[in-house]
């Protein structure tokens, strides 16, 4: 069975996440011991014990969702899974991607936790609150949601932000333009086009001051191949070399998550189980709407680590 470990992004945060790895692996536990001294926080605090509304906010949202990753590939490790031996591709959902990289130890658990802050951090100031937006197309796909954006533009910035499945599109940029889309598409026949209950426009070219921010802090980390290769959001495509991933990675802030391009680049590459490692299972709904052939699994606490581990003949 070939396999692609995959790692979630925004959205998928609850209040309690990984806990319960936590108290069953003390190797899971460490991870967040090591991004609470990374960020000179408890942000483990935040993650088990909320306010749900303390968790979201992006800055604090996107270490925490690294660090519930990352704790259950410790939790797999300790059942005798390794990603370098199991897993034949890495990819990661927008912020994912730097949990793929930490996984695949391209990356380490405290620079992720770091970059992850100060891109959270970025992101969020890039644009004024209430200036920007970003809304679900669904029921259009990519060529007509592009055409959308480009109609609603009138000389304010939208585009494309992910393709997350077929008829699942999400636009981004400026909240007049992203309005104005939303009312185009209805005509056009979208289903139930709306507003995303977010704090700033991401993956649009209004993010270009936080992608400047990201080129200088990746600058400053050590990057390493990974063990297997990452399946890039803005290439849908394998990369292993430390560069090009480091600028795939600044090029992700302004640019679009290419994600139903990404499984189907899997599928068709051999790929037939996809495991998703984390909070939630988002991605593992989009796996199985993206290509039916694929096998979706959720690799979310204890029971889920000690079932994958039988399943690959290595549980202790």
């Amino acid at each position: 069975m070939t396999i692609a470990f995959t790692f979630p992004g925004q959205g998928s945060q609850a209040v309690g996440m990984g806990r319960d790895l936590a108290d069953a692996y003390p190797s899971a536990r460490a991870v967040f011991d090591e991004v609470d001294d990374a960020l000179g926080e408890k942000l483990s605090a935040t993650i088990w014990d909320g306010p749900i509304e303390t968790l979201t906010l992006t800055a604090n949202a996107q270490p925490a969702l690294m660090a519930v990753s990352i704790a259950a590939i410790r939790a797999l490790e300790a059942e005798g899974v390794q990603v370098a031996d199991a897993a034949s591709f890495v990819a990661g959902h927008s912020l994912g991607e730097y949990s793929a990289l930490a996984a695949a130890g391209s990356l380490s658990v405290a620079d992720a936790a770091r970059l992850l802050r100060r891109r959270g951090l970025a992101m969020q100031e890039a644009v004024p609150v209430g200036e920007g937006a970003m809304a679900a197309l669904l029921g259009l796909d990519r060529e007509a949601a592009e055409g959308v954006a480009r109609d609603a533009a009138e000389g304010d910035v939208i585009a494309v932000a992910n393709d997350n499945a077929p008829g699942q599109v999400v636009v981004s940029g400026r909240k007049a333009a992203v309005e104005r889309a939303i009312e185009l598409a209805k005509e056009r026949g979208a289903r139930r086009p709306m507003l995303l209950p977010v704090s700033a426009p991401f993956h649009c070219p209004l993010m270009a001051p936080a992608a400047a921010v990201m080129a200088e802090a990746l600058s400053a980390v050590a990057l390493n191949a990974p063990a297997a290769p990452l399946v890039a959001n803005v290439k849908a495509a394998p990369l292993s070399d430390p560069e090009a991933i480091r600028a795939a990675l600044v090029e992700q802030v302004t640019g679009s998550v290419r994600w139903r391009e990404s499984v189907e680049w899997l599928a068709a590459n051999g790929v037939g189980c996809v495991a998703e490692t984390g909070a939630g299972k988002v991605l593992t709904g989009l796996a199985k709407r993206i290509d039916k052939s694929l096998e979706g699994v959720t690799v979310n606490g204890p029971d889920d680590v000690r079932a994958f581990a039988e399943r690959l003949g290595t549980a202790k």
